[in-house]
């Protein structure tokens, strides 16, 4: 049996207190020298710390949110040898590899930026283990927000550690259909190069609020970048007539007033999008976890987004295929009154299969509207307006109603999207059969 020892925090320059937002290992794990044990941040910069030598984990002395500094004890480590753990090893005066002196030089520089003297050489970078993707918290966090796996990029930085050109040269290349496995390609490949955020002190220029996001906009803002970053969208444009529809809305308004609720376009919306969905199952689907299957969905559940004063939310209607319309009309608007007086629980907004953004009573003639991730369409639905239509012979004054259906490229092309708007179309210009 080895020696047991206890693993210190080094010395990190003039960091203290710093937050721990990540422990990399566990009691059990067997760790080798310069392999990542936790991530600390401080208000300006994050760093890995990593193990002064090989053992196992026997017991974690610290956990996310503690505050740490130099010297201060991180776990217990079971070692083969006698070797004192307890400070990192000095590097070797000479003979040291490339890619790691170019670690240690990238942290005094980073210290130097932030203004912290210079520590002592003790390389925070991460070595190759099949424990963890290796990668700084910070692209970790870029990762998690584009939805990304980070075990399956290859990394280009030293010693394979994951860099954020690798994440977005991975989301990159699955948006151009490459396989699931794609590695993602070294620098000056492909990538977005988006230089950083702009910095302004907006006051210098005239009177200013702050107002912070709600929580709703903060989780539904993160979403929508996944979406929209890592779903190559397609939209296809249509309208549809609903001259006659909207007639035979209006006239049975009366009659579910007395019942206690509004005859909307959007119950009839949900039922002829069911029919198109029923005829062409795809866009009722969503991709597997490898991105290598589809899962068709033989249940239809169909989110509506509903705007309330503290952002989008998108409940669900279930088993939309077994309600009439006026079930779905009574249902709209019980679930809508839930959504605006803040009333969800988290299962009202799960099991989608198919979304629908309706603008049409605001106004507006066409948008772009974002996948509702793990879906593979949505449909966005603008204000309806009388336009001139040829038809018999002549031209006629018709509602048309504008329609936005946003598809994933790598599950529907384009003739199948246009087959879908088209199918649609038909139903909701017909009522029978829009009622079937």
């Amino acid at each position: 049996m080895g020696a047991i020892k206890e693993v210190f925090v080094p010395d990190i320059g003039d960091f203290k207190d710093v937050d721990v937002i990540e422990v990399l290992v566990k009691p059990g794990d067997a760790i080798r020298p310069e392999q990542s044990l936790i991530a600390v941040e401080s208000d300006k910069a994050t760093m890995e710390i990593p193990s002064p030598a090989a053992g196992v984990v026997k017991e974690l002395r610290i956990k996310v949110g503690d505050k740490i500094s130099e010297g201060s004890l991180i776990l217990l480590m079971e070692t083969a040898g006698d070797a004192d753990t307890s400070k990192p090893s000095p590097a070797p005066a000479s003979g040291i590899a490339a890619p790691a002196a170019t670690a240690h030089a990238a942290a005094p520089a980073a210290a130097r930026a932030i203004g912290k003297p210079d520590p002592v050489p003790y390389e925070l970078t991460l070595v190759a283990t099949t424990v963890k993707p290796h990668a700084s918290p910070s692209v970790r966090k870029f990762a998690r927000e584009l939805g990304v796996d980070l075990a399956r990029v290859k990394g280009s930085g030293p010693k394979g550690r994951i860099t954020q050109m690798d994440v977005q040269g991975f989301v990159k290349a699955m948006m151009q259909g490459a396989p699931a496995t794609a590695a993602a390609p070294a620098a000056g490949g492909f990538g977005f190069n988006l230089p950083d955020w702009p910095q302004v002190d907006f006051a210098r220029f005239g009177p200013i609020e702050t107002r912070p996001l709600s929580r709703i906009r903060k989780l539904v803002g993160a979403n929508l970048h996944r979406n929209w970053v890592a779903i190559p969208h397609v939209t296809q444009f249509d309208e549809a007539d609903i001259t006659e529809l909207e007639a035979f809305r209006k006239s049975s308004t009366a009659e579910t007033e007395k019942q206690g609720f509004k005859l909307t376009m959007l119950a009839f919306l949900i039922k002829a999008c069911v029919t198109a969905l029923r005829q062409y199952p795809d866009f009722n689907a969503s991709l597997d976890k490898g991105l290598e299957g589809l899962i068709l969905k033989k249940y239809y559940h169909i989110g509506v987004a509903v705007d309330t004063p503290e952002g989008l939310v998108v409940p669900v209607i279930r088993d939309a295929d077994r309600k009439g319309v006026f079930d779905l009309a009574r249902e709209l608007a019980e679930i809508s009154k839930l959504a605006r007086d803040k009333k969800l629980k988290p299962g009202d907004m799960q099991g989608g299969t198919f979304s629908i953004s309706s603008l049409g009573g605001i106004g507006g003639t066409a948008f772009t509207p974002i996948i509702n991730a793990p879906e593979v369409a949505i449909l966005g639905v603008s204000k309806a307006a009388i336009r001139p239509v040829f038809r018999d012979g002549a031209f006629a004054p018709r509602l048309m109603l504008p329609l936005s259906l946003s598809y994933d490229h790598r599950v529907i092309d384009g003739a199948a999207a246009a087959r879908f708007t088209a199918n649609l179309t038909s139903v909701l210009s017909d009522i029978r059969r829009t009622l079937l």
